[in-house]
């Protein structure tokens, strides 16, 4: 089937669960499972079970039939053998990451990332023994430069957070499995599996903050991670299983509701991102516009490439004035709310320097072009007319 027919049907349970079980009713939406054990059979399938739990419910920290629907259509989304689903995007970074890497390991991975993400590698896992080269992603070669013989991961996040840098998952592919023992990660949040299949080009695993497009509604935080069949069972066992980053039921309930209008969403995202981006590149009061879809953007060819369907709703702005200007701006939007997120159906800014990246340092962060006058806009599905508007009237002021 198309995807958007999968989005709404693929592995849609109607309340119907494997095994002998016979619901009372057959819900047209699967009911939610509001509970933290299951009760079994008998005394020799309790010890399967408990020993197994990918193969049956045994106690919600490991899975329930609510996150197992959620699970089978990621998987199915990201044409991957299997899928986890954790409490959130960084649950689900770190536990992927954690169930590769160990002491007296080496990591590459990009220049631009996720604040949080980059916080886990400089800060968190330094802390283990792990080493760590940062790279510019979107060069090939210098990521092949990077590798180390005790490297042992490769994490590239495209597109990259700020600044919507593209990296060529199928070209550092080719380059990191030239290697014996190493897995490519690949967080593909800001894309979707609407716009992009990182499996497909190469990767071993792939992440995302379900929080944003997946759910599309700000209503949960959530994680998945898509790959082989063995590698999510080690991701499950032991280290979900330890570090607890369970998804609750109704959260991958409500996962499951906002995933069935991710195409037409991102379709509307897409479409107004462009026009946006438009208007702003040719704005007096803007310097720069960080878009994929716009033929300025340094990595447009690779992410006309790469990405399907589209080249996502996120973007940055550099608005001429520095801080002072960035703070009249976003004190006088009308319509984007101020938010720490993105992804959501109605449109967001953000000030990335102090919000989402302020854990780097200015040298890092320049270095990487997060400038103090940058702003993160997360384009949502509001008539484009009004966004423009919004945004003229609001540097107008500037």
């Amino acid at each position: 089937m198309n995807i958007n027919t999968d989005l709404l049907h693929a592995h849609q349970l109607h309340a119907r669960l494997t095994g002998t079980y016979k619901p009372e009713a057959m819900a047209h939406i699967s009911p939610i499972y509001q509970t933290s054990t299951y009760v079994l059979e008998d005394f020799d399938s309790a010890v399967y079970l408990n020993q197994h739990v990918d193969e049956g419910f045994v106690y919600t920290r490991f899975g329930s039939p609510n996150c197992d629907e959620l699970e089978k259509k990621i998987a199915h989304l990201e044409h991957a053998e299997a899928a986890i689903s954790l409490a959130s995007g960084l649950g689900a970074i770190s536990t992927a990451v954690l169930s590769i890497v160990k002491a007296g390991d080496h990591v590459v991975f990009g220049d631009v990332i996720y604040g949080c993400s980059y916080t886990l590698f400089a800060k968190v896992l330094s802390r283990l023994g792990i080493t760590y080269t940062r790279v510019d992603t979107s060069n090939v070669q210098a990521v092949a430069d990077a590798i180390q013989p005790n490297t042992s991961l490769v994490y590239v996040e495209t597109p990259a957070n700020p600044t919507l840098k593209i990296s060529d998952i199928a070209a550092i592919s080719e380059v990191v499995h030239q290697h014996e023992g190493i897995t490519l990660i690949v967080d593909s949040t800001f894309a979707s599996p609407y716009l992009q299949n990182p499996l497909d080009l190469g990767a071993d695993l792939v992440v995302h903050s379900a929080t944003k497009y997946l759910c599309g509604h700000g209503t949960v935080t959530a994680g998945v991670i898509a790959g082989s069949k063995a590698r999510i069972d080690r991701c499950r066992m032991p280290y979900l299983q330890c570090f607890g980053a369970v998804l609750d039921p109704f959260a991958a309930w409500l996962l499951m509701q906002g995933m069935k209008t991710l195409g037409v969403r991102m379709e509307r995202h897409c479409s107004n991102a462009m026009k946006v981006a438009r208007f702003l590149e040719k704005h007096p009061k803007v310097d720069r516009v960080y878009y994929p879809g716009l033929e300025s953007h340094p990595t447009h060819e690779i992410a006309k490439k790469q990405m399907h369907g589209g080249y996502g709703g996120m973007m940055s702005v550099d608005i001429k004035g520095g801080m002072d200007a960035v703070r009249k701006v976003m004190n006088n939007m009308k319509i984007f709310s101020l938010a720490t997120s993105l992804g959501n159906v109605d449109s967001l800014i953000q000030h990335s320097p102090s919000m989402s990246h302020f854990d780097m340092s200015p040298e890092e962060r320049h270095a990487a072009s997060i400038f103090d006058g940058q702003v993160r806009l997360s384009i949502g599905i509001e008539d484009v007319e009004d966004l423009i508007e919004d945004l003229d009237q609001a540097l107008k002021l500037v």
